[in-house]
């Protein structure tokens, strides 16, 4: 899909490596899965049937696990005009557009493909931001729309997530009930490789993470031709989630590589685990873009 957004080369190259990178780490931990568990069948079934839910459903389970809802042009006609506009401006297929009634400021976009994607903002952000600033960051959204790596980072999520569920269950499961030797030697064997697999695709797509939230913020931006409006979106957004309470950060932190915002901030974290690169760095750019491009203050 060709849209007014502007290109991301490094966005691109980024997300082939991943998948590459990722596809390579998943076809061997399933072949390695099927020699140990014997049962091909079984772990192509629970890998094939985990990545399709995922990846096909990917829309209904953020937007059920936010509690968002889908809403006309009737009953949001503000956030349905600025989205229309951003469309026709971009020259992209309208989202449907969902919002979620919950304090904390910040919005997303989901979806597997560009037809059949969702931008879902929060009653939080919509009540926070003027017209200006919510168009800026609904212009960062779609770019991550036009640019398809949200489907690429639902599909890059994933192996990490099955990784995960196998530790849990090998832990939790099997290695405690199992008293045969070699049985819990191909448990531990099991639990030890799927720890490797996690960390390594964690790595990976908080990489990839940071990458596309510096391009979408650089591509919205170019779209409006106003990049002070969302640095001013992304300054109160990140001052004001300073302000929410810790139970509902962290009940949103498994959201945070598809915010606009990081629930939590990861001030007390190393860079490289990080889902968005620092405000700093963010404003930065988006300074260095509002003096190319020209606009007046």
């Amino acid at each position: 899909m060709k849209t007014r957004f502007a290109p991301d080369r490094g966005l691109s190259r980024r997300m082939l490596v991943t998948s590459f990178l990722l596809g390579l780490l998943y076809v061997g931990f399933v072949a390695l899965l099927i020699a140990l568990t014997k049962s091909a069948v079984l772990a192509v079934v629970i890998a094939g049937g985990m990545l399709f839910v995922q990846y096909w459903f990917s829309d209904r389970i953020a937007l059920f696990a936010m509690g968002g809802r889908i809403v006309t042009p009737e009953e949001a006609p503000q956030l349905h005009g600025a989205i229309d506009r951003l469309c026709a401006l971009a020259d992209m297929p309208k989202p449907r557009v969902a919002i979620a009634d919950v304090d904390l400021p910040n919005a997303f976009a989901t979806g597997r493909n560009p037809k059949n994607a969702v931008v879902c903002v929060t009653t939080g952000v919509m009540r926070r931001l003027d017209p200006d600033e919510l168009e800026g960051v609904l212009s960062h959204e779609l770019s991550h729309v036009a640019h398809r790596d949200v489907a690429v980072m639902t599909i890059a999520s994933f192996l990490g997530v099955l990784a995960g569920l196998i530790t849990r269950f090998g832990l939790y499961g099997g290695l405690g009930r199992n008293r045969d030797q070699n049985a819990a030697l191909v448990v531990l064997t099991i639990v030890a490789v799927s720890i490797a697999v996690y960390a390594i695709s964690f790595v990976l797509t908080r990489a990839l993470s940071r990458y596309r939230e510096l391009a979408a913020d650089r591509a919205g931006a170019m779209l409006t031709g106003r990049p002070s409006t969302l640095a001013s979106a992304l300054t109160k957004i990140s001052g004001d989630i300073a302000r929410i309470p810790s139970r509902d950060l962290r009940q949103a932190q498994a959201f945070n590589a598809f915010f606009f915002a990081p629930a939590i901030s990861g001030k007390s974290v190393s860079s490289l685990f990080s889902t968005h690169p620092s405000l700093e760095t963010r404003l930065d750019r988006l300074g260095t873009l509002s003096r190319e491009l020209g606009e007046q203050a």
